[in-house]
């Protein structure tokens, strides 16, 4: 079981900080994923800042959504709060 997202806060360079429900909080690098499906709508920098928590993990206005198992493995530099 993986923690849920508690907070995601949009930042520069399409990186994502994101808090969990267990003390553990890190920085998603959204870049890599840009260029396939849905997620090429969050490419307009807009529309990437308007992130939100929805559920367990994050999702943006577009529909753009991610596995909260995806978000919690590729947080780099996880560490409790």
């Amino acid at each position: 079981m993986y923690p849920s997202v508690k907070e995601v806060v949009p930042g520069d360079d399409y990186l994502l900080t994101i808090a969990f429900d267990n003390g553990e909080n890190g920085v998603l690098d959204m870049k890599p994923i840009l260029d396939f499906g849905i997620f090429q709508r969050i490419k307009d920098y807009d529309a990437f800042r308007r992130v939100h928590v929805s559920f367990d993990t994050i999702e943006w206005d577009c529909g753009a959504d991610l596995d909260p198992e995806y978000v919690y493995e590729k947080c780099i530099g996880r560490k409790s709060i």
